[in-house]
């Protein structure tokens, strides 16, 4: 029998999985950050230079905070995979326009040193950084987290409220007048022309942005849309009168109440993260629709008008349940 040779510049032993890929965390992230750019970009275009020094002021503060951590812990230091620009980012989009210098810096602390290494740094954390960074800050800060500021000129500032207060304080009706008719309102809403966070910006931004990370396949497209859809089926069936209701069906808008507040920001770019969020497609849109419920609850029921941040650091909680529940059944075994 021949003696079979080997060359062994040309064979190369590995062990599974044998899989390919040129994605890298590095590129996901920077294309996550250039997705998210145009939103951010028109943040500053609308509510001009306070959105920019926040924006500006909490992403330094996280790639320092992620500089500092990881060289106390003498770790590798990572600040230029994105990752760290991405929490900051995120969290000035959650942000009024006009906060105190010092609470993105904060915030943006408490999302990268606290909320991610603590948990053992990226790939590890359970909950959201950027979200974990903004609720510590609404329950320190609650007045100048809830002051939303409205640029009239490029000097003046003046105090208003964003559509979902104006909703859940005064009622649909007020809403309506604020704005001089549901056409408009949507318009408002869409392009992004109204009071809020960065986050609460044009939606079309946002949703092609959204697009943009489902072509490159980096999130699933059921996550936003079940969501969404199921803000917008709840608030439908459960969001008072609106106008003349002679059939009893339609007692919401959800038109509104889709494209308010940052529950586009919130689905797309938040619920869809490859950390916090289960591993299966089944356990995502559980994960998607319990998030969209619990919106819906703390926003027609609950004494603050918004609740996309909550809502999808609870479901972060229940993630491993999830997966647990939806673990795939072997192959040749039942369940």
């Amino acid at each position: 029998m021949a003696e079979t040779k080997f060359n062994n510049d040309l064979l190369t032993v590995s062990t599974s999985p044998h899989i390919r890929c040129e994605e890298s965390v590095s590129k996901i992230m920077w294309n996550v950050n250039i997705a998210l750019a145009p939103a951010a970009l028109f943040a500053v275009y609308y509510f001009g230079i306070p959105a920019l020094t926040t924006i500006i002021a909490s992403v330094l503060a996280a790639m320092a905070s992620e500089y500092f951590v990881q060289k106390v812990r003498g770790k590798d230091i990572t600040i230029n995979d994105g990752s760290a620009f991405l929490t900051g980012l995120l969290l000035a989009m959650c942000l009024p326009p006009s906060v105190p210098i010092y609470l993105p810096i904060v915030g943006s602390f408490i999302a990268i040193a606290i909320s991610k290494h603590t948990m053992g740094g990226l790939g590890q954390n359970i909950f959201n950084p950027a979200h974990v960074g903004r609720a510590a800050l609404m329950a320190s800060w609650p007045v100048a987290m809830t002051t939303w500021s409205q640029i009239t000129t490029s000097v003046d500032v003046v105090t208003s409220a964003t559509p979902l207060n104006i909703a859940k304080q005064q009622g649909y009706g007020k809403l309506i007048e604020t704005f001089g008719s549901a056409p408009d309102l949507y318009k408002a809403l869409f392009l992004g022309t109204r009071n809020g966070s960065l986050g609460e910006t044009s939606t079309i931004l946002l949703v092609l942005g959204g697009c943009y990370l489902i072509y490159k396949r980096y999130i699933n497209w059921q996550v936003p849309v079940f969501m969404i859809g199921t803000v917008g089926i709840l608030t439908w069936a459960f969001g008072g009168l609106v106008g003349p209701n002679p059939t009893g069906l339609f007692t919401g808008d959800p038109i509104f109440h889709m494209m308010a507040g940052g529950l586009i920001i919130g689905a797309f770019f938040m619920a869809t993260d490859m950390v916090t969020i289960p591993i299966t497609r089944k356990g995502q849109i559980i994960f998607a629709i319990g998030a969209g419920a619990i919106t819906a609850l703390i926003r027609l029921k609950g004494g603050y008008p918004e609740g996309v941040c909550y809502s999808i650091l609870l479901m972060n909680a229940l993630t491993p349940l999830i997966d647990r529940v939806c673990t795939p059944v072997k192959f040749g075994t039942r369940r």
